[in-house]
């Protein structure tokens, strides 16, 4: 039986207590070992599996996370939904720690990084103007909000190398571009869900300001770990209703078909390897 559901879980969020009937699968990719096995099991009554981005105790660090093996491996699963939680720096006043932002906008500062499962012999352009599931998005909101959380629906996320902080020039540079949020990890998770056709939102857990505010040097290692606690239980809430209100919904929105005008090249031409690699994620178009 298929897992149509996924959960990322960020810093702070490397279980899912109330995850039944739990399994460990370890899964071999074309692109290398994802962040680590995926723990299948049930929530809420629906069947879906995590992955702690950074690996078992928190061993990789976001430049070496392996983001298409890790979307690999969730499409084969049968994945067709993915939550994501991540711990962020505020780049707004309004937006404090303990907050939730459910962001619908990215802004890419990585350097290097590969978010896209296209190449070798294979040309594809997806749009990517809107790149979060407008409706995963509403789900999440509302699940935050009847959780009692703080949460605020809409921003866009500062996606940083890291995994040194910002400068307090760079953050006071992000925030003149009407930024709300930085993190890590999360936009080639965006870019390459919607390439497999998943769609994809996330609970962007606020632990702290980030240093463009005048109190962020009195922040201390405690204080933010202890966010993170937090952060995480409420998370857990959130996905979990999330995941409730997800097994009886219909998917209507237009993620499952992103591929659909997206590939340039010429199905007879694409390299066999390629083909074989991808048959997972595009086999549909590159048989056709």
């Amino acid at each position: 039986m298929s897992i149509q559901i996924g959960i990322i879980g960020g810093s702070g969020l490397y279980d899912m207590a109330e995850l039944t009937d739990r399994h460990e699968i370890s899964i071999d990719t074309p692109f290398g070992a994802p962040s680590g096995p995926y723990v299948t099991g049930t929530l809420a009554g629906t069947r879906v599996a995590f992955l702690a981005r950074h690996g078992v105790g928190h061993r990789l660090t976001p430049s070496e996370l392996n983001f298409r093996a890790n979307i690999y491996g969730f499409k084969t699963l049968g994945v067709q939904r993915l939550l994501s939680a991540s711990a962020v720096g505020s780049l707004r006043e309004d937006l404090a720690p303990l907050d939730l932002v459910i962001p619908d906008q990215f802004i890419d500062r990585t350097r290097g990084r590969i978010g896209t499962f296209f190449g070798d012999g294979l040309v594809g352009h997806i749009a990517f103007a809107d790149p979060v599931c407008g409706h995963l998005a509403q789900v999440a909101y509302e699940s935050a909000v009847q959780a009692g959380a703080r949460v605020h629906k809409g921003g866009t996320y500062v996606c940083m190398e890291g995994p040194a902080f910002s400068t307090r020039a760079e953050s006071h540079l992000y925030r003149s571009w009407g930024a709300h949020i930085i993190g890590m990890t999360n936009l080639q998770e965006a870019k390459l869900a919607r390439e497999a056709e998943i769609c994809y939102a996330t609970i962007a857990l606020v632990t702290d300001y980030d240093c463009w505010h005048p109190d962020h040097d009195h922040v201390t290692v405690e204080m933010v770990i202890a966010n993170l606690t937090q952060n995480a239980r409420t998370a857990q809430q959130v996905i979990a209703g999330a995941v409730a209100t997800l097994a009886a919904a219909p998917r209507t929105c237009g993620c499952g078909q992103a591929l659909a005008t997206a590939i340039i090249t010429r199905p007879d031409i694409v390299p066999e390897e390629t083909r074989q690699k991808l048959a997972p994620i595009m086999g549909k178009y590159l048989d056709s």
